[in-house]
């Protein structure tokens, strides 16, 4: 019991620093570090000979990237004993919808000049772009009921329920990058992404299980 006691006090002068009014707009500034480079390069004609494919690519990366850090905030919150991780995780979770949308609004603009038409036999003859799309969809559903007021008026198991639907939108991510990169036969950043994804959902039951013993 006494161990129970001293543990927050142990971790409050370590973890203070999260709770500082400044931290979250600097994650927010450092969320937007992606986008002003790619503005910058873009308009600096620093994107190579296919500037909608690099950006269509760099997009797509950064989606990935930030889906791993939002995923990674329950398992370091665990591991490391830092409950304020949590404040993060919808900002977090955000900027993941953002840059998806930004992905596939490259994809839909740059690449297929908004012709609809186009862009459907495009899915059709290319499943990974509608596995994307379904990874968006279900995106979009999480930024649309992330607000405090949507925890209300779901209830709490059932707004937790719908949000645990971030797992799928991680397999969707990687299947859609998997199925890019079949056509090359290019699958090193793939199995890079695949493991990491792997680690951070398998840590989250196993550090539950550890703390409950």
């Amino acid at each position: 019991m006494q161990v129970a006691q001293m543990r927050p006090r142990a971790q409050a002068p370590r973890a203070a620093w999260l709770l500082r009014p400044w931290v979250k707009p600097l994650l927010f500034a450092l969320c937007l570090l992606p986008l002003a480079w790619l503005i910058g390069a873009a308009a600096s004609d620093r994107l190579g000979a296919n500037p909608a494919q690099a950006l269509i690519r760099a997009s797509g990366d950064w989606t990935l990237r930030l889906l791993c850090l939002a995923l990674a905030i329950t398992p370091l919150r665990l591991a490391l004993g830092l409950p304020a991780l949590a404040r993060f995780r919808r900002m977090l979770g955000l900027f993941v919808f953002f840059y998806a949308l930004l992905h596939v609004l490259c994809y839909a603009w740059l690449d297929m000049g908004l012709a609809f038409d186009d862009i459907g036999r495009d899915i059709a003859k290319r499943p990974f772009i509608l596995v994307g799309i379904k990874a968006l969809g279900l995106l979009t559903l999480l930024a649309a009921t992330s607000p405090r007021a949507m925890v209300r008026w779901l209830g709490g198991p059932r707004w937790q329920w719908l949000h645990r639907s971030v797992y799928l939108v991680a397999l969707l991510a990687l299947l859609h990058f998997w199925l890019m990169r079949a056509g090359k036969n290019d699958f090193a950043e793939v199995l890079v992404y695949g493991a990491l994804l792997a680690a951070l959902l398998l840590a989250r039951p196993l550090l539950r299980w550890r703390l409950s013993k």
